[in-house]
């Protein structure tokens, strides 16, 4: 003898299987910008840190000196030409500096376009702090405009004590521009 199952359980496996589908779809939304938020707080996979003003003053300019590279790049669905000013820096860790990119609207209509960053290798992530940043917010170019944009970031003195960052003399800043979404600009 065989039961036959009930319109109403059914229904409870339906609905079961409703919320999980829509738990999996929340939980795939909510990865990016969860992982995100776990990087800037860890420094994990060379997520630099961002600092404010009030951090800088205090801070003590050690006698370690890195060299800082610096990367960039735009996807082919943005119309700009984008690169650093000075290919290479070197810096003592501590120390506030300022480094610059120039980016170009080649086309004649206004353009808008968002910048994500990477810090390697991951051992120099965590250390480099940025404290004002043209990434921090999307980029308006009008028709055929160049601008130049300045990066304001400090090596944390703490990376001169790190067993880990011991054999690390090069930390390349990687920018990539794509188009921005969501802007109204073509």
């Amino acid at each position: 003898m065989t039961s036959t199952p009930t319109p109403s359980r059914h229904v409870r496996v339906a609905a079961a299987c409703a919320l999980f589908v829509c738990v999996m779809v929340g939980a795939a939304f909510a990865s990016v910008p969860l992982y995100d938020l776990f990087c800037r707080v860890t420094g994990f996979d060379g997520t630099p840190s961002l600092a404010t003003v009030d951090v800088v003053p205090g801070l003590e300019v050690g006698e370690r000196e890195v060299t800082i590279r610096f990367d960039a790049n735009v996807q082919p669905e943005l119309p700009w030409e984008f690169r650093p000013v000075q290919r290479k820096m070197t810096v003592r860790v501590g120390e506030v500096v300022t480094a610059h990119y120039d980016v170009t609207n080649l086309t004649d209509e206004r353009t808008v376009g968002s910048s994500v960053f990477n810090v390697t290798p991951f051992q120099g992530g965590g250390y480099f702090t940025k404290i004002d940043c043209f990434c921090f917010e999307a980029q308006p170019l009008g028709a055929n405009e160049t601008r130049r944009m300045p990066v304001v970031f400090y090596v944390d003195p703490e990376f001169a004590e790190d067993a880990d960052a011991d054999g690390v003399s090069v930390i390349t800043l990687s920018y990539t521009f794509y188009k921005a979404r969501g802007t109204g600009a073509g």
